[in-house]
């Protein structure tokens, strides 16, 4: 089967966009031709600095044949119907087309129609220049004088030249022509900028990529990535020292260079006195260099590795001078940073935490240091942290970001923190918090364990969400520019990896106290009467109470001006915001691998604000239902669920209310009085035990309902005749619904 090859060859191509565009490439030209009916055996897709390059294996020389039988009027219809039909179907006359019968409707006219399979170049050549001109490279440019007029192409940088070949391996290819804004395909290429210039011409992928690498291109990224790690490796390993590795670091440099040399340079050990992660921060950043480390005690060494897109004449003396150069200038300005800032402790650079704006409606960052400086002093008993260091964490966290080091590199934030906390004898607590508080960034990022680290990381986080929320900024679909689900889910794994029994009614109540004093009374009526209520007010009552429906009365109470209104609000708001984080938690829970069914059997009791709670109350279900007694009792109460609520509808009533146990024991039958028996037991093991914490035991007892429900729908009649026995035995269907409603909302579950 024939093969596409494809290259798009232009000016530098940024690092950090050369794998998705080669993706983006594949997926628009195979879903184009796949579109048309044209399939293929396999795709892959390359990027260089300078190229773009795409192989689709086992295409079809030509579309297949299509045939199709396309029905008409009925014989004898008016000529008008006749004449759209014969247009329709591209037919010069009515005797173009074939007559059938149909026993009902009488004879029609049929056009068959057949189309022969377009050739496969043909095909490319239409759809290749429209992927070309439409490319979706986050950023691109015109250029030349082409530039001048409307719609002209644009790439990421001056595309140079394309080639486009089509073929089987036995025969030579031929060249798919088609033109792009002056720049017609061809089969000509060129290899590496310095070390081979000249043109190569090529027929097919096979014999492509041999010739580009003859031609110091090696066009696989992930090849020159391996290339890189094996050559760093080796040379560290010749010096008695190993790399410091760095994925990140690794995917940018195999996109800056299309043939990898690895060269090592050095710099003056006294900069070993700069912390590790400023060396290597320093050194990545502005060199694009890895750092080393003593193989025997791990500590930095004064080396580093450069990638040289050259094979130097001199070995690369030259341009390892040339970096050394450049990396002790950069370390130097970090010593000059680290120093300088050692003189100031962090204490008396809040001051300057004043002028910087953190949102304009939530305040500076100093007045939002002091609400998670207040938080974090009242989350501290929850977490089992000592109150003073974690205000005292929380008060410091900040500091470093108005320090020179973090100025310059702002990646550091919270680390440079922890390192001046230390060095001014600052509890170990205190300055892990102050590192710690941002912690965790992502799903796999780790989560810090010292329970004052933890106090002002959740002060910090509801901080956040309490104040976006206050102001109604929250994400919109996949529009999230304050990082409000990160936030959240960090709340979320604080809590549940670090086993917190907390409230988050509780623990919100407060933050949306403090930000409704900062931003939600100057942002939600700015009337004069309402800011002069506020100034005379005394907040402090407010600050300290509990609940925030709670809160809401306080306002009321207070006779605030719109005060009714704004209480309203600002419930509602706390309401958005704890369903944000149910959502938030669903889907944590799904990718640890939890069944969407029993989260949203959990989540829908009410009251269920306590994030650990939930997970063990969702995983003690599962275990339960993966029991034949769990199984049964599922089953048994969807039966009592379905004839309840199909009697209910035809009733127009609920049996919601108790059952008379003196009808039972008067009227029912065995099994009837055993039900009855047994579920009163249960209902109050179960809440005895859900208020326990202990869900397991909650399951148990319901489980004992498995026998007593089975035999009551094998023997008794739910129906029976007489309306007060009916009624009184849809009260105990109901009373197995309530039941098991003490541990989740059966109804929920699926299967």
């Amino acid at each position: 089967m024939p093969d596409l090859l494809l290259e798009l060859f232009s000016e530098e191509i940024p690092a950090r966009m050369q794998r998705r565009a080669a993706e983006d490439l594949k997926k628009l030209v195979t879903d184009a031709l796949v579109e048309r009916g044209f399939l293929y055996e396999g795709a892959k897709a390359f990027a260089t600095p300078r190229r773009l390059a795409l192989q689709v294996a086992g295409l079809p020389v030509k579309g297949q044949d299509v045939r199709e039988e396309r029905k008409g009027p009925r014989v004898g219809s008016p000529d008008a119907a006749i004449q759209g039909f014969l247009k329709g179907a591209g037919l010069s006359s009515i005797e173009q087309a074939k007559i059938e019968s149909d026993p009902k409707k009488g004879e029609f006219y049929v056009a068959v129609i057949e189309r022969p399979g377009r050739s496969t170049p043909d095909v490319l050549a239409e759809i290749l220049p429209g992927i070309v001109k439409t490319f979706p490279w986050p950023k691109s440019m015109r250029w030349g004088t082409a530039s001048r007029e409307p719609g002209s192409l644009r790439w990421v940088r001056p595309l140079h030249s394309i080639i486009c070949t089509f073929g089987p391996e036995t025969e030579d290819p031929e060249v798919v022509r088609f033109e792009v804004d002056g720049i017609v395909s061809g089969d000509v290429t060129k290899g590496h900028r310095f070390l081979a210039p000249g043109e190569i011409r090529v027929k097919r992928f096979d014999d492509y990529a041999p010739a580009l690498e003859r031609a110091r291109v090696v066009i696989d990224a992930d090849r020159r990535k391996d290339m890189i790690l094996h050559d760093a490796k080796d040379l560290a390993f010749a010096q008695g020292l190993e790399l410091v590795e760095d994925e990140g670091l690794l995917e940018e440099v195999a996109g800056l260079v299309e043939w990898p040399v690895v060269l090592m340079g050095s710099f003056d050990e006294a900069f070993l006195d700069i912390p590790p992660e400023v060396i290597r921060t320093t050194i990545r950043a502005n060199q694009k260099c890895f750092v080393l480390r003593d193989s025997g005690t791990g500590r930095l060494a004064n080396r580093f590795l450069l990638t040289s897109n050259l094979i130097a004449a001199d070995g690369g003396k030259t341009i390892v001078g040339g970096n050394e150069r450049v990396v002790r200038a950069r370390l130097s300005d970090a010593k000059f940073f680290w120093e300088t800032d050692q003189k100031v402790k962090l204490e008396d650079r809040l001051e300057k935490l004043k002028s910087i704006v953190f949102h304009e409606k939530l305040g500076t960052q100093y007045e939002r240091v002091e609400r998670i400086a207040a938080l974090a002093r009242e989350l501290a008993p929850m977490v089992g942290a000592d109150p003073e260091l974690a205000e005292r964490g929380a008060r410091l966290a900040k500091a470093d970001l108005v320090t020179e080091m973090v100025g310059e590199f702002p990646e550091l934030q919270g680390l440079m923190g922890r390192y001046y906390a230390t060095l001014q004898g600052e509890h170990d607590s205190v300055a892990a918090a102050v590192e710690e508080h941002y912690k965790p960034l992502g799903p796999s990022d780790r989560v810090p364990t010292d329970p004052v680290s933890v106090a002002v990381a959740l002060a910090d986080k509801l901080d956040t969400l309490v104040g976006f929320w206050a102001i109604d900024e929250k994400p919109t679909g996949s529009k999230d520019p304050y990082a409000l689900r990160r936030a959240a889910l960090g709340v979320i794994r604080l809590v549940l990896e670090n086993n917190l029994k907390l409230s988050l009614t509780s623990l919100l109540a407060k933050p949306f106290a403090r930000t409704a004093n900062a931003a939600l009374f100057a942002d939600f009526l700015k009337a004069k009467e309402l800011v002069e209520a506020i100034e005379q007010s005394p907040f402090a009552p407010v600050v300290e109470h509990p609940s925030v429906a709670e809160l809401a009365a306080i306002f009321r109470q207070r006779q605030i001006v719109e005060g009714e209104t704004l209480a309203r609000l600002m419930h509602a708001r706390a309401l958005d915001l704890l369903a944000f984080f149910a959502d938030r938690l669903k889907v944590y829970l799904r990718d640890q691998g939890a069944r969407h069914d029993l989260i949203d059997a959990v989540f829908s009791l009410e009251g269920q604000d306590d994030l650990l709670m939930i997970v063990r109350r969702v995983e003690a279900l599962g275990r339960f239902l993966d029991t034949e007694d769990g199984r049964n009792l599922l089953a048994g109460y969807r039966r009592a669920a379905n004839i309840l609520r199909i009697e209910e509808k035809k009733d127009g009533r609920s049996y919601g209310e108790t059952p008379d146990l003196q009808i039972v024991n008067d009227q029912g039958q065995i099994e009837e009085k055993a039900l009855a028996v047994v579920l009163d037991g249960a209902k109050r093991e179960a809440a005895s035990a859900v208020e326990a914490e202990d869900f397991e035991g909650a399951m148990r007892a319901l489980s004992r309902l498995r026998q007593p429900v089975d035999a009551f729908f094998d023997k008794v009649t739910v129906n029976a005749e007489d309306p007060g026995l009916r009624a009184n035995r849809l009260r105990l269907l109901n009373d197995i619904r309530e039941a098991t409603r003490t541990v989740a909302d059966f109804s929920r579950i699926e299967g």
